[in-house]
């Protein structure tokens, strides 16, 4: 554990969540069928983490691979894992809580929520509010990217850091808590299809597409990540708080309108993004102690 106090912040919890995969790779071989390429990637991802901190005295020399090192690699690793969750969640955990999110949203709400928003529902705002949804896959990279250029690296890492433990996190609860979403438990409810104008059906085959059957309904990530960027954008960048925050109102709201998240899904979003903002001071802390300087 101090080796990885000594490293960036990010890296550190890289290095330490692919361990945990490969852990529960292996506690749970017997089960899963894709093991070989679950441990292929995941000692590949260790593999190139670490060679990455072996060179970063390299990589910071060079402005073009220090970006590169700092924001690309971390979004293949949010991506590759994502996508790993595919051959590790159903395999571990077979039975999906989908009945128990259904009947929450319905003691909560006295209703389907995404059946009750059939009363608004609009082509126009289907397109605005898939595009508001899209809208999760630039927002990391953004509120980074400019911060990296604006030379504040210390807020960079911590950006970073954060980022990543929120992802992290989401993925754990998508292991302990399987769920496929409404779109696909409750089409049969829904007394029309969701249309809209000119966009919404190609992005919405398109995502379908590339992120295929995933078990990753609760916690609601798109929630939750917005929601860690948000506050991290008011705490190191106002101007990108205050031009996106109706986009990630907006964001939040599409979770569930357009049919990927029950409601409980984005209030367990919003206790996730708490507890990445909890977990995530409490590990500075501890760094500020243990390296013996203010971080």
């Amino acid at each position: 554990m101090k080796f990885l106090y000594r490293l960036r912040p990010a890296d550190a919890l890289t290095l330490f969540f692919l361990a945990c995969l490969m852990a529960v790779s292996f506690i749970f071989s017997g089960k899963i069928v894709h093991l070989s390429g679950l441990l292929s990637t995941y000692s590949l991802l260790f593999v190139v983490q670490m060679l990455l901190i072996k060179f970063d005295g390299q990589f910071s020399r060079n402005k073009t691979a220090d970006l590169l090192r700092g924001i690309a690699f971390p979004v293949i690793c949010v991506l590759v894992i994502f996508d790993s969750l595919g051959w590790l969640v159903h395999d571990i955990h077979p039975r999906d809580i989908d009945p128990y999110l259904i009947r929450l949203d319905y003691l909560i709400f006295g209703g389907y929520p995404t059946v009750m928003l059939e009363a608004i529902q609009r082509p126009l705002l289907t397109d605005i509010l898939q595009l508001a949804y899209c809208s999760y896959y630039f927002l990391p990279v953004s509120l980074g990217l400019l911060l990296k250029l604006k030379g504040k690296e210390r807020e960079f890492e911590k950006v970073v850091f954060f980022i990543l433990l929120c992802f992290y996190l989401s993925y754990v609860g998508y292991i302990l808590f399987p769920a496929l979403g409404p779109r696909y438990t409750m089409s049969h409810l829904q007394s029309s299809d969701l249309k809209g104008l000119l966009v919404a059906g190609p992005i919405q085959r398109l995502l379908n597409k590339l992120e295929g059957i995933k078990r990753d309904a609760f916690p609601s990530g798109h929630t939750a990540v917005v929601l860690v960027i948000s506050g991290l954008a008011y705490r190191f960048h106002k101007a990108f708080f205050y031009i996106t925050l109706p986009v990630i109102i907006l964001l939040i709201f599409s979770t569930v309108y357009c049919r990927y998240h029950y409601a409980v899904d984005v209030l367990g979003g919003a206790l996730l993004a708490m507890i990445t903002f909890l977990i995530g001071e409490k590990y500075y802390e501890q760094r500020e102690v243990r390296n013996g300087f203010d971080y």
